[in-house]
């Protein structure tokens, strides 16, 4: 156990138990607005056309864990209302989902070819972030569920 008061448990001490709730207050915060944010950007999204520039696929690695997680990358330059922008999102989240495999990475980018053009979608409201999926992405709401989980440790340690 380290001095901030926190175990495996869970936290032993009010403060560890306290920075805990923040935690997952936080997490469980932005991982609301994330989903909001997609869902309000995939509905008032209008199509262009865009040209892919790269792909590929990132091995990630979740923080102290040893597995590797997978990331789709697609780059892909547009226009809109006469502005020339670029992007890398394939979802509309800020939180992107990853994969367990690199296989099922590759998958998400074997529709596209760099040189060929796809349909993006951009918010009128961010026209700067562009995206090929006009999908939400359920990786926000792992957000709020690993933060409600902080919440509740924390929240049933605060008061023992």
């Amino acid at each position: 156990m380290g001095d901030d008061g926190l175990s495996i448990g869970g936290p032993k001490t009010r403060r560890g138990a306290v920075i805990m709730l923040i935690i997952g207050l936080a997490a469980t915060g932005y991982g609301a607005y994330d989903y909001t944010q997609q869902s309000n950007a995939v509905a008032d999204a209008v199509e262009v056309d865009a040209e892919i520039t790269e792909l590929g696929v990132e091995p990630t690695s979740a923080g102290s864990s040893a597995d590797t997680d997978y990331r789709p990358v697609v780059r892909f330059s547009y226009e809109y209302e006469g502005t020339a922008y670029e992007s890398g999102s394939v979802f509309p989240s800020a939180i992107s989902p990853n994969y367990d495999t690199e296989s099922a990475a590759r998958e998400v980018v074997s529709e596209y070819a760099v040189g060929e053009s796809a349909t993006a979608h951009v918010d009128p409201s961010d026209p700067d972030a562009a995206f090929l999926k006009d999908r939400t992405s359920n990786a926000p709401l792992v957000a709020v569920a690993v933060g409600l989980g902080f919440v509740l440790v924390g929240g049933r340690s605060a008061i023992r």
